[in-house]
């Protein structure tokens, strides 16, 4: 009997620095394929830093085939401009999933943290830590890259659950 394997893309976005990583899953192994930022500098105009979040989320898609994505739900701040920019960063990433049509799912940052680490109060540091571990890796990814990955662990976890539990799908 074969196992299944799920491949699921989790995204961390920002304008400047989006994590993103790519985790399978077969059975109880977890392994990541793929995880970094998509970094741009801050000099760069906004649209030209949402086209390179679409562009390079697209081609993650393309080259590895990610079966869902996860990315991490919308926080509230205080400051409006600072949510608006978030959100075209989250719009561009949501759409490069929608175009390729692999739907997408939002988790709280408390979920990842809940998940990953057992508590909702985690510092960046201890989801980092377990992320390794979790994934069996070598060095600790970049701050942005393991929050992805953390996402991505996250998503998996509640697959689990009966589906009248499970994220919906945006």
């Amino acid at each position: 009997m074969a196992k299944e394997t799920v491949r699921i893309l989790g995204i961390d976005t920002s304008l400047r620095s989006t994590g993103v990583g790519i985790i399978e899953v077969r059975g109880a192994e977890m392994r990541a394929l793929a995880y970094g930022r998509i970094f741009n500098k801050p000099k760069v105009p906004h649209s030209e830093c949402l086209e390179n979040i679409y562009k390079t989320i697209s081609d993650l898609i393309e080259d590895h085939k990610p079966d869902c994505a996860a990315i991490e739900g919308a926080f509230f701040a205080k400051n409006p401009k600072t949510a608006m920019v978030l959100g075209q960063a989250r719009g561009a990433a949501i759409a490069a999933c929608a175009v390729q049509q692999v739907g997408i799912t939002e988790h709280t940052p408390r979920k990842v943290k809940s998940a990953v680490v057992g508590t909702g109060t985690a510092d960046k540091s201890q989801v980092a830590r377990m992320v390794m571990r979790l994934l069996n890796l070598k060095e600790p990814p970049q701050e942005d890259a393991a929050d992805a990955l953390a996402i991505a662990i996250c998503h998996h976890h509640q697959l689990a659950l009966p589906p009248e539990m499970q994220a919906k799908t945006i």
